[in-house]
């Protein structure tokens, strides 16, 4: 807190958070609400006491809409306006279509919130009534409030990252359901197969073994992969290895698998129905690991491209795919004014509830990007054991005295600071050092004026 004027920081980042969004909005442009839909467009154009000066709707798509800003163009010089700012809720693809529109016009624009505009919906008029031009003069009326934010402007390079990363975490999730359905299939009709490994689902050399199996046993009769013999069962094993990622067998397992084959114990009327589906199932989990390795590597190759590979991998305890998925999910770190604003995204930051002398219980936001926080929980996953500072750190807060947190908390918390850890090395383009993420030593370089962060846990 400032001394003499006892302003706070998170004062002096919401004015210069307002002061930003002001040049965006200024007084001497007209505000254009745009409610995106498919095919209906409506657009209302207001100043800045919401007065509506204008308003149309068209029938077109969002890539149609050039014209639309013209017209709002000229109504607005018309009405003594310079120019005019453009504003829309940022949902589905829409929004990005019409920021390409607005920049190729040389208009600046903002995006609001949905929720926002729910709550304003309710403030207008106390009732739920809903109506798309309406809607298109309240996300009017909150840009001349300021209550809009400025949306992402996102490079060629990282709007790669970003989308495959959308698809690697499709995958991983097609990868899990996989992993599942196959382990509750074969609990039904087969358990004496999940027996032969102590995590069979983990074990490249059962998957490969079951694999094997299941594709010999057409229509669910292992009476073949039986008279395979173990040898020739080993070897063909040893073949299909590779497909899942690993080069040594494990013949224990192997043999495990093999002599279950005479098991039969399980549900003897859906064994073979279920042992056929289970032969699907396996050849789609491993489609989709070939695919995801896929996605993974053209990942690794967009991180050369931003010559970020070897600081990412200055983190013990973080594979390089595991920060390339939180990155992306955030874009560029640089355009996070500070590392507590890049948490906040994340729904990472602990929400306060105190009024006066009551203090209450302190819980995450989830406020912010949900896919962002699942990656950084699952980088941190790994990183708890890897990385000495994290380990501290979570055996600090969950072994303190005072206000001791439970291990999922502190794991919270870890990500929370990992992701502080990513945003001071991406915008900085320093590796890690343990002395400054320990805080036991000050980086010796300034912080840039737009980052404000450091790597301190």
């Amino acid at each position: 807190m400032s001394k003499t004027t006892g302003l706070t920081r998170g004062d002096r980042n919401r004015n210069r958070r307002l002061e930003r969004l002001r040049t965006l909005v200024p007084i001497t442009n007209a505000v254009l609400g745009i409610d995106l839909a498919d095919k209906k467009q409506a657009a209302a154009l207001t100043d800045h006491d919401s007065r509506v000066l204008a308003r149309k709707r068209m029938l077109c798509r969002a890539w149609q809409l050039g014209p639309l800003l013209d017209w709002a163009t000229e109504q607005a010089q018309a009405a003594g306006y310079e120019s005019i700012t453009v504003a829309c809720e940022a949902t589905g693809h829409r929004w990005q279509v019409l920021q390409q529109l607005a920049a190729e016009r040389g208009v600046s624009m903002v995006c609001v919130q949905g929720l926002q505009v729910c709550r304003a919906r309710e403030r207008e008029d106390l009732t739920f009534d809903k109506s798309d031009p309406k809607d298109a003069m309240l996300i009017a009326r909150l840009t001349t409030e300021l209550h809009c934010y400025e949306p992402e402007h996102s490079d060629e390079t990282w709007s790669r990252l970003r989308q495959l990363g959308a698809r690697r975490r499709r995958l991983c999730t097609e990868s899990t359901a996989s992993a599942l359905q196959l382990r509750d299939l074969l609990e039904c009709v087969w358990p004496a197969a999940l027996e032969a490994a102590a995590k069979p689902l983990e074990s490249a050399s059962w998957c490969a073994a079951l694999a094997v199996a299941l594709r010999k046993a057409h229509g669910g009769d292992l009476a073949p992969a039986r008279r395979m013999g173990l040898t020739r069962f080993t070897a063909a094993v040893r073949r299909e290895l590779p497909a899942w990622g690993a080069t040594r067998i494990c013949q224990r397992i192997i043999t495990g698998l093999f002599h279950a084959l005479d098991d039969i114990v399980g549900v003897v009327s859906h064994r073979h129905g279920a042992l056929e589906r289970a032969e699907f199932v396996i050849d789609d989990w491993s489609q989709t690991r070939v695919r995801r390795n896929e996605v993974e590597t053209r990942m690794l190759a967009v991180l050369d491209a931003l010559e970020l590979t070897d600081l990412l991998d200055s983190i013990p305890g973080v594979s390089v795919i595991g920060a390339a998925a939180v990155l992306a999910e955030t874009g560029d770190p640089a355009r996070f004014t500070s590392a507590r604003a890049l948490v906040k995204h994340s729904g990472l930051c602990p929400r306060e509830k105190s009024s006066g002398e009551h203090r209450g219980r302190s819980r995450l936001s989830k406020r912010g990007r949900p896919e962002l926080r699942a990656a950084a929980w699952c980088a941190v996953w790994g990183a708890q054991h890897g990385n000495p500072v994290l380990a501290a750190r979570h055996a600090h807060l969950t072994g303190r005295e005072r206000n001791r947190l439970s291990d999922g908390q502190a794991r919270a918390a870890c990500a929370a600071t990992l992701l502080r850890w990513l945003h001071a090395i991406v915008t900085r383009r320093v590796p890690f050092d343990a002395d400054i993420a320990a805080g036991r030593r000050q980086p010796t370089t300034p912080a840039p004026a737009a980052s404000g962060s450091t790597m301190a846990a």
